[in-house]
């Protein structure tokens, strides 16, 4: 008796612990309502040479300036494996399990690395961000190369399609 009543304890603790998690995941994405939802993709990309196609790692966005706070609404918090696409009117980030992610690049703001956002940190500078309006939110979006030496050459290829900042 003394060890079911161990396992059936472990059991309802992991229970509510799993609860909790759960209320607070949904009261995240409800308070995260206001954001706008990501832009769908244009009709026919899949069909379409992209300048570039890399593997890796969605990590998750975030609001810029704050790399720990995940945005969860329109399934933006889920993290999952990826292939970016970059094509000449944005990025795609196919997302395995997830929908896709579409940033359009007349809503690029900038491109870079980080060492880490909520949902992974690795070595100084280990993963690109793309910086982008996500209606008026200005976020940023972590992923991973699956390849080190694929994270230059996502960089340099969503560069080229960053518009010129206004004067």
């Amino acid at each position: 008796m003394d060890q079911l009543s161990t396992v059936l304890v472990t059991v309802i603790v992991l229970a509510v612990l799993f609860a909790l998690l759960r209320r607070g995941w949904r009261t995240r994405v409800r308070r995260q309502s206001g954001i706008a939802a990501p832009a769908a993709p244009p009709e026919g990309i899949e069909e379409r040479e992209p300048r570039l196609v890399v593997p890796g790692m969605y990590v998750s966005t975030t609001e810029t300036g704050a790399p720990l706070e995940r945005i969860a609404a329109h399934g933006l918090g889920v993290r999952a494996r990826a292939t970016a696409l970059v094509h000449d009117d944005g990025v795609l980030l196919d997302r395995q399990g997830a929908p896709g992610l579409f940033v359009p690049a007349a809503d690029l703001v900038a491109v870079g690395t980080s060492s880490g956002m909520v949902g992974k940190f690795v070595e100084r500078d280990g993963l690109a961000v793309l910086t982008w309006r996500l209606g008026s939110t200005v976020v940023d979006t972590g992923f991973r190369t699956q390849r080190a030496e694929d994270k230059q050459r996502l960089l340099d290829a969503v560069e080229a399609i960053v518009p010129a900042p206004h004067s």
